[in-house]
């Protein structure tokens, strides 16, 4: 199916390049191929979209450093806790041009638009989450100014993160709206590679990104946050959320060449990789019953064991470090996801600490929400009922809710990424790592991991005075100014 997408896009591409190509008087007609798509499909162009974006989401490019989940342990190019520009450029460009696909979808079913509710309400959800997606990496982005190249803007102005921000609750509000007020009857089609052509759950997924949202903002626009967690929580009829874990944003891959689920495409060739310490000492000291799915005990003793965030060098022997599990790494058709309803519950649960009311207590979201994580993972729930009676059980705290939610969000990186650097959880990051104090190489002392993805290169090359003017607070690339919703003190 995904082979489709790219027969009908490159079809489409031949048919405007020969006609483009013509001179002849009649170039329109002679140039016109009739078994070229004159625009692509929708639903096509959903999936490329789709595919684009969980090949960027779902790639090795350090957030799973940083995120404490995993470590280099051969060619130890990453201690500077930096990606290439390969990485974050190919991240950064895949918003827009995605966007663009998106967009001509709009444009193609505006008028007809009720004809084309349903794929038009999924276009317009997918561009919010590539918003939010962009704007947690890299901080100020071209946004209100974005694609409008038709309209003469070569070079986009980059908007503030309170800007996009507020663009994004405001849009996915009108969105839930409107799907409340009644959805389509148009099939969504081959295309949905998310759901399968279940708008009730993209409905669903439109709500969940504003949970998302609201709580990421929660330190820096406490009103808006607050509002908007309770508007959702308090009408679940009109504003339903992810609630199960047949109900995960996943995108699952073909499974055969090219479309592997990255991990399992790199592991193909490479065995670079190994579980971190941070992460692997948790599991153990909570008698974690997910630690058999997520990680691999080492070959060499059978023993569950990590090696250090950015060490400077390999281990001596890398058979003595765990492995990612079999279900995260070794699945041709394996799954990168977007989104998983546990982490709901455990917003829901942090709305709750706070005295907002979500219609539910702190404790039933916290246990609904670690036992979707088990379920996501495959544990029995007589285990699950055990780690929740024991080292799992609810103690009332932000701690326990941040690093419960740490490890439900195991290989969704950027979301884990996101939750470290908004609440400091786990602490572990921080004093980790071999080269103390040190978590760069380009000449300052730096205390924490990287606060954001560096901007890519072209961005420099072709739109420098207003990039120019966004990253005049960065350090090092990567450090210097934090996210706008990053309130954390002592950190550099």
């Amino acid at each position: 199916m995904v082979r489709n997408i790219f027969k009908s896009t490159i079809a489409a591409s031949l048919g405007a390049l020969l006609f483009l190509g013509g001179c002849t008087s009649d170039f329109e007609q002679i140039n016109t191929d009739p078994d070229a798509l004159e625009a692509g499909s929708p639903t096509n162009q959903l999936g490329y979209v789709l595919r684009s974006t969980a090949a960027q989401y779902g790639a090795i490019d350090a957030t799973e450093t940083w995120a404490g989940y995993i470590v280099k342990i051969q060619y130890m190019d990453n201690f500077a806790y930096l990606p290439t520009n390969n990485t974050y450029g190919n991240k950064f460009s895949c918003c827009y041009r995605c966007n663009v696909q998106l967009d001509d979808i709009l444009e193609q079913t505006e008028a007809t638009a009720g004809e084309f509710k349903n794929i038009r309400f999924a276009a317009r959800i997918w561009k919010e989450f590539l918003w939010l997606w962009c704007t947690d990496q890299f901080g100020p982005i071209p946004y209100t100014e974005a694609n409008k190249i038709s309209d003469g803007t070569l070079k986009a102005k980059y908007d503030s993160q309170e800007t996009i921000y507020t663009g994004i609750l405001s849009n996915l509000k009108t969105i839930a709206d409107e799907m409340a007020a009644g959805m389509g009857t148009d099939e969504l089609g081959g295309g949905d590679f998310l759901y399968e052509g279940k708008i009730a759950n993209w409905r669903k997924l439109c709500n969940s990104l504003r949970l998302r949202a609201a709580m990421r903002i929660v330190n820096v626009a406490p009103e808006l946050s607050r509002t908007t967690i309770e508007e959702v929580c308090g009408n679940p009829s009109s504003y339903p959320i992810l609630d199960k874990s047949e109900d995960n944003a996943y995108f699952y891959w073909q499974g055969s060449s090219p479309y592997f689920e990255p991990w399992y495409d790199n592991s193909r060739t490479r065995d670079d990789h190994g579980m971190s310490n941070i992460f692997v000492s948790h599991m153990k000291n909570m008698n974690d019953p997910r630690i058999s799915v997520i990680m691999k005990p080492a070959a060499t003793d059978g023993e569950y064991r990590g090696y250090e965030n950015g060490a400077l060098s390999a281990p001596s022997n890398i058979r003595t470090i765990s492995r990612m599990g079999a279900m995260y790494r070794e699945e041709e058709a394996g799954f990168t996801p977007f989104m998983k309803s546990c982490e709901n519950y455990f917003i829901i649960a942090e709305a709750a600490l706070r005295g907002w009311n979500v219609g539910m207590t702190a404790e039933a979201a916290y246990d609904k929400a670690v036992r979707l994580s088990m379920d996501d993972n495959g544990i029995p729930s007589a285990d699950a009922d055990a780690y929740l009676a024991g080292a799992g059980k609810w103690d009332g705290t932000m701690e326990r809710v941040y690093m419960e939610e740490w490890v439900a969000l195991f290989k969704n990186n950027l979301e884990a990424w996101s939750l470290y650097r908004r609440t400091g959880y786990p602490k572990a990051i921080r004093e980790s790592g071999e080269y103390p104090g040190k978590f760069c190489i380009y000449g300052s002392d730096h205390n924490d991991v990287p606060f954001r993805m560096p901007y890519p290169n072209n961005e420099y090359l072709y739109n420098n005075d207003n990039i120019s003017a966004a990253s005049s607070g960065i350090v090092d690339y990567a450090w210097g100014e934090k996210m706008w919703w990053d309130t954390r003190t002592n950190v550099k």
